[in-house]
């Protein structure tokens, strides 16, 4: 069986990128490489907070997991010359969690909270408030003896995380001062996160070694400083230690990514599609049993990037290939295979539930 952490193309972070991270995080917005738009808005935001000398609205960061939303916060904290406390929705499971959290932050100060769409409802019910007012209810007692005992919080900034948007009640979203969605990178933001991640990590790469790197990366800068970190090792052992087109080539088909970022998971997938029904439609349940894998590992790790890259297509019926996916495996589509969708009962446009946008992807450089 697969699992996500195993793969060097997943967007999540394990122990080791996590370490390396650390080192490679810009430490300011003028540092931080791609999302312009998101660099240039929260850049205001900060700039007239300070200017009145006053804490920055309350931040919410969404986009998949692997492209900077970590990092910013951090930034945020820097710029305004605050600390920052980190912790994650799945954390926080009891409104008393949320509280000794809240009460102990100091004027100022940067709560990042990650996944925030995993925070328990009674957390967030209290969340609510304390963003808002800045006051949090303690309950103290049971039953109808109860009684709800105020407490004043220090101004505070919260930068919220999700990868999930869709999920954070309406509520919550509107409390939030900024809101900021993080795209994929271009080939070209990627050749960029590279070469600084090359020279914080004192490797040599050349520019098409860059570009190889990157074509490879599924727009995501995690995927592609964990990609430089297994090419440098391939260029230590088999090649004079610098980083070409050709060496990054080699190393990446050793790791089993190819040229459009796929792995073997991804291939497997779409081999099996191919081959074994045709192009589709095929349920999910069957496409799994085909590859050897459980449904889970299928729909969510495998199937997003699929989609996302048109090789794939959610249907009412099932899952299909469209024609590309022939392409991409070095076969010749039928006849009546469309450009989009394999041909035979496909209906273009007709997606699943997280459509042709889901991706996979905190970005190491910009993590």
């Amino acid at each position: 069986m697969t699992h996500d952490g195993d793969r060097l193309v997943t967007a999540e972070a394990d122990g080791d990128d996590q370490a390396v991270e650390a080192a490679l995080r810009p430490r300011s917005l003028d540092e931080f490489i791609g999302q312009e738009r998101v660099r240039e808005q929260l850049s205001l935001v900060l700039r007239a907070a300070k200017a009145r000398g006053g804490t920055p609205d309350h931040v919410l960061l969404s986009g998949p997991p692997g492209l900077g939303k970590t990092t910013l916060s951090m930034i945020i904290a820097a710029e305004m010359g605050v600390p920052i406390r980190i912790t994650s929705g799945p954390a926080i499971q009891h409104a008393g969690d949320l509280a000794a959290i809240l009460s102990s932050l100091a004027e100022g100060e940067v709560l990042f909270l990650d996944e925030i769409h995993r925070m328990s409802r009674p957390a967030e019910e209290m969340l609510y408030m304390a963003m808002e007012d800045f006051r949090v209810d303690i309950i103290v007692g049971k039953g109808p003896g109860a009684t709800a005992i105020p407490l004043e919080l220090p101004p505070f900034t919260l930068v919220g995380a999700t990868t999930r948007a869709g999920l954070l009640p309406p509520p919550l979203r509107d409390r939030f001062g900024f809101t900021g969605h993080m795209d994929f990178y271009a080939p070209a933001e990627l050749e960029r996160v590279l070469h600084r991640s090359a020279r914080l990590l004192d490797v040599p790469i050349h520019e098409d070694g860059a570009a190889e790197i990157a074509g490879r990366s599924r727009g995501t800068p995690r995927i592609a400083n964990r990609l430089l970190r297994r090419v440098r090792d391939y260029a230590q052992v088999r090649a004079d230690g610098e980083v070409t087109r050709e060496v990054a080539g080699l190393a990446l088909d050793v790791y089993e990514v190819d040229k459009s970022g796929l792995d073997r998971l991804d291939r497997s997938v779409l081999r099996a599609l191919v081959t074994l029904f045709g192009g589709g439609p095929v349920g999910l349940s069957t496409l799994a049993v085909a590859v050897g894998e459980e449904t889970e590992t299928v729909e969510e790790v495998a199937e997003p990037f699929l989609v996302r890259s048109g090789l794939l297509a959610r249907t009412p019926r099932g899952r299909v290939a469209t024609a590309a996916a022939w392409t991409h495996l070095g076969l010749v589509p039928p006849q009546n295979t469309a450009s989009g969708q394999s041909g035979r009962t496909a209906q273009p446009g007709l997606f699943g539930d997280e459509g042709p946008s889901a991706g996979s992807g905190g970005g190491a450089a910009n993590g």
